[in-house]
């Protein structure tokens, strides 16, 4: 028996499939986050982002049906990991000057991973002619990029001067 050909087209719904597994899981580990910052400005960064999340998600629905096809996830090993390496940190540092350097550190990877793969979308949705869905995955892409520099700049100005204190 042959195998199928699959194309750029398979390939895309694949990836929106795992980001919008890795969404779901995101928008479980944040409040995890933001309760276990002992930085208030950290905590308000987790939930502010746990907002733009839920948009993100409904977004991705938005694709799916711009698509006409169903908004599943598909399990995402790397989103499970780091979201693992998350609650490896949040317990291994409960109550430890460090905790918000390493939660920030497990963020920005998980922020990393989503800039990476909104930005293979956005470039996937218009070489396949899908403007309306570039643009929606577009905002995302810009989202995840202010969080990400956003946490360094927490990072920065006050956070890892308060651990090295």
């Amino acid at each position: 028996m042959a195998m199928q050909s699959k194309d750029l087209n398979d390939l895309f719904y694949d990836t929106l499939r795992d980001i919008f597994y890795a969404e779901k899981q995101i928008l479980k580990a944040l409040p995890k986050m933001a309760r276990a910052a002992q930085s208030d400005e950290l905590t308000a960064a987790f939930e502010k982002h746990l907002d733009e999340t839920e948009m993100q998600v409904e977004r991705l629905q938005k694709v799916f049906e711009l698509l006409d096809k169903p908004a599943r996830g598909k399990t995402c090993e790397a989103i499970i990991g780091l979201v693992d390496e998350g609650k490896e940190v949040m317990d291994t540092f409960k109550g430890s000057p460090a905790l918000d350097a390493g939660l920030i550190a497990g963020a920005q990877a998980v922020e990393h991973y989503e800039i990476s793969r909104y930005g293979t979308l956005v470039t996937w949705a218009k070489t396949l002619g899908q403007k309306e869905i570039a643009d929606l995955l577009a905002q995302t892409l810009a989202e995840e990029e202010a969080t990400d520099k956003n946490l360094t700049k927490l990072a920065v100005t006050s956070i890892n001067a308060k651990v090295a204190a």
